[in-house]
Order: C-alpha cells, then structure tokens, then sequence
C-alpha cells in the first residue's frame, strides 16, 4: 500500500500495522433463468462486497490500547469508517485476533463486513473540499454530541479555509486537531473508565445483585460512548487527511 492512510473507526494504522495489500471487490448476485435452446435471462439482484481483511503487527508504547479498541469494536458489533485512498466503507469487525507477544509488539488479523460502500454514493456527486470536510463534521457531531464542533466548523467556513498556505487554512487544519484531541481524550477517560468496572471484585454481600446491576448498567453505558465517540474519531481523522491534501 505504500504511504497510503489506512484507518478503521479511531484507530490509524502505521508502520508495521499498514498491510501491503489489501483485498476489495466482491461478487454480483444473479438470479440466472435457463431457457429451452440454451438461452438465459439473466436478474442482477445487487452487489455482494467480500469481506475486507487484512493482517499487520501493532507496536510501540499504544500497542495494547489499539488492539484493545478494535477487540472491543469486534465484541460490539459497532459500525465504523473504514477508509484508505479514495476508498470509503462503513463496516463491522467480524473478526479480530490478536497473538500478544510483548505489550510493544502486538501481531493481528482482522476481518471487516462491508455494510455500505459510502464511496460509490459520493464520487459520482463530486463534492468540494469544503462540502465533504463539512459532511464529515456533521457525522462526527452527530456521532459525538457532548464534543464542541462549532469553532472547527466556523474555521472551515471562512474564506480560503481549503487552500493551502493560507491563514485561514492553518486556522481550519488547528481547529480540526484540537477537535480529534478532545475525542481522543474523552476515549482514553472512557477506556479507563471501563477497564475499572472490569478489574473490580465480583460483589458479595446482601446487596451484590443491586451493586451488579449498577457496574453492567455503567458498562454498557460506557461502551456505547467508546462506539460513538470511536466513529466520530474517524470521520474527523478523514477530514484531516483530505484537508492535508488540499491544494493551494
């Protein structure tokens, strides 16, 4: 794959992470009708997209903390962005494995479910820079409600704020970067949140059912903030690369 980007939800892929391939397509289902004299009439019912799947090593200090988010991602069934290039899919982790080897060193293999390829709606449309990194937002907002977008979105609403070069492009590129760090801190506060109901001791006493209930409750509450907040992270990770390939 070269240099291309690759990333899944809100984790980026880099170093011995990237794949050197990865393998997209699928099949046509065709409702195929025989007819006397060898003749066929042939119904394409729609597309069939394969599974998207690849394989790479996680390392350095986060190894363990992105394995975990895309385990965590696979154990929750959440859709996420899957993009690279100019390719753009919502998918499920149908499969992830990974063998820990050391906590910087983190060999995997994962399986992702196409749900919709989101590129064959928007490269026939030919957006603007400024309507797709708009869109981007909106998702990430919407994905996101407690984060703040309004100072990243009034930066990419001034003029030149997609030319590269310009005040107000560096002004955009800075808002968008602290608009990932606030996710990114609201997903590790999340993490850890969630990584100590799990270590707690399984309750005892009369009132274990109550305190049971409260531990699962909160759990699932923040699961369900890790899939939002994961999703948001990628869709303002994607406007950043396209921002970075602007144009003067």
């Amino acid at each position: 794959m070269g240099e291309a980007i690759l990333t899944l939800g809100g984790v980026p892929f880099q170093d011995f992470e990237i794949p050197p391939t990865i393998t997209f397509g699928g099949a046509q289902s065709l409702a195929v009708h025989q007819l006397p004299g060898g003749q066929r009439v042939i119904d394409a019912l729609g597309a069939n997209d394969a599974a998207i799947g690849w394989t790479g090593i996680f390392s350095g200090a986060n190894a363990t903390e992105r394995a975990r988010m895309l385990d965590l991602a696979r154990a929750t069934g959440m859709m996420l962005p899957l993009t690279w290039d100019v390719f753009f899919y919502t998918v499920v982790v149908s499969s992830f494995v990974a063998d820990y080897s050391k906590g910087w060193w983190i060999p995997y293999r994962i399986a992702c479910t196409v749900v919709r390829d989101e590129a064959s709606v928007l490269l026939p449309m030919l957006p603007t820079l400024a309507n797709s990194l708009g869109g981007d937002l909106a998702a990430a907002s919407a994905a996101a409600p407690g984060i703040d977008f309004s100072g990243a979105l009034s930066a990419l609403a001034q003029p030149n704020a997609t030319a590269r070069g310009t005040a107000n492009y560096t002004a955009a590129v800075s808002s968008l970067q602290n608009v990932q760090t606030g996710v990114a801190s609201q997903l590790a506060s999340n993490d850890t949140q969630l990584g100590a109901i799990a270590a707690q001791p399984t309750p005892t006493g009369p009132y274990a059912a109550s305190q049971g209930a409260t531990a699962i409750g909160q759990a699932v509450t923040l699961t369900g903030n890790l899939s939002s907040l994961t999703t948001a992270a990628g869709y303002i990770g994607r406007a950043l690369v396209n921002l970075d390939n602007a144009s003067a």
